[in-house]
C-alpha cells in the first residue's frame, strides 16, 4: 500500500488530540506498521513529551525543515528500539519547543507548499505505511492543508458545547475538501453520560461515524501524557479504544 495520511484533529486544544495521535502511533507500530508521526501544532508543540523526549535536545525539528535548513528525514527521530518495539517501525518529527523558534514561526509563517512536501517526502523516503499529522486546533492554513491531504480524518471531540459546536465547523470545511474518511473521536466522556444516546445523538446531528468513545479514564489522568499508554498498559480500556480508531484505518 501506498503512504496514508491520517489526520487527529480538534476544533480546540486540551481535547487530548496528541495523546490519541502517539497512541495510534503505537498501535500501528506493534501490529508491524512504518508509521511516523508529526508534531504541526507548532505554536503549542508537545507530543515529543508523550515519547519521553520532553528534557531531550532535538537536532532537528519541522521547524528546521520549514525554514529550509535540513530535509524532512533529518528531523525524524527514531522511537522504534527506545520504545521497544520489536516488528515496525515509529519515527517522530517534533516541532520545537524553544521560545524563539516558536515566536519566529508565529511571526513570520511558513509556506504551506513546503509542510505539504515534507508530507510526501517523508512518506516515500521512510517508505511508510501511515503519516499520522497531530495538527493545530481550530481551522488555518495548515489545518486545511492537513486535512485537504488526509485519506482519513479524526476529529476530537468533548461532550461540551463550544467543542460540538467547533466540531460542526471543521466537518463542514471536511467535507468541502472532500476528505475521503471522517470520523469523530469522543473523548473523555464523564460516567453520567451512556454511549448509546452519545452515537444516536452526535451521528444524526452531524452526519459522522463515531470511532470511538473514549471514557474519563483515571489511568490517563495518571498518566499526565507522560508516556505511551498502549505501550505500557496494553489491556487497558484505553488500549482498546485506540485499536478500535486503528481498525477502521486498515
Amino acid at each position: 500500500m501506498s503512504g496514508k495520511i491520517v489526520s487527529i484533529h480538534s476544533f480546540r486544544g486540551g481535547t487530548g488530540k496528541s495523546n490519541i495521535a502517539a497512541n495510534l502511533a503505537a498501535a500501528a507500530a506493534l501490529d508491524g506498521k512504518r508509521v511516523a508521526v508529526m508534531d504541526t501544532d507548532m505554536a503549542s508543540p508537545g507530543i515529543h513529551v508523550i515519547f519521553g523526549m520532553g528534557r531531550e535536545k532535538m537536532k532537528y525539528t519541522l521547524n528546521d525543515y520549514l525554514r529550509g535548513s535540513c530535509d524532512i528525514t533529518d528531523a525524524c527521530v527514531d522511537l522504534t528500539e527506545r520504545l521497544s518495539i520489536k516488528k515496525g517501525k515509529l519515527f517522530l518529527i517534533p516541532s520545537s519547543m524553544t521560545a524563539t523558534d516558536i515566536t519566529r514561526i508565529l511571526r513570520e509563517g511558513y509556506e504551506v507548499g513546503d509542510l505539504k512536501k515534507g508530507f510526501t517526502d517523508v512518506i516515500k523516503k521512510k517508505d511508510l505505511d501511515y503519516l499520522i499529522i497531530d495538527t493545530h486546533p481550530g481551522l488555518d492554513r495548515e489545518t486545511l492543508l492537513s486535512m485537504a491531504t488526509a485519506d482519513y480524518l479524526f476529529v476530537v471531540a468533548r461532550i461540551d458545547e463550544q467543542d460540538l459546536l467547533g466540531t460542526a465547523a471543521t466537518l463542514s470545511v471536511a467535507r468541502k475538501l472532500q476528505v475521503p474518511d471522517i470520523r469523530i473521536i469522543i473523548n473523555k466522556k464523564p460516567g453520567i453520560y451512556e454511549n448509546k444516546a452519545i452515537i444516536s445523538e452526535v451521528e444524526q446531528k452531524f452526519k459522522t461515524t463515531v470511532a470511538t468513545i473514549i471514557p474519563l479514564l483515571p489511568l490517563l489522568i495518571e498518566a499526565g501524557s507522560r508516556y505511551v499508554v498502549t505501550l505500557r498498559h496494553p489491556d487497558s480500556e484505553f488500549t482498546k479504544n485506540i485499536d478500535e480508531i486503528y481498525r477502521l484505518m486498515k
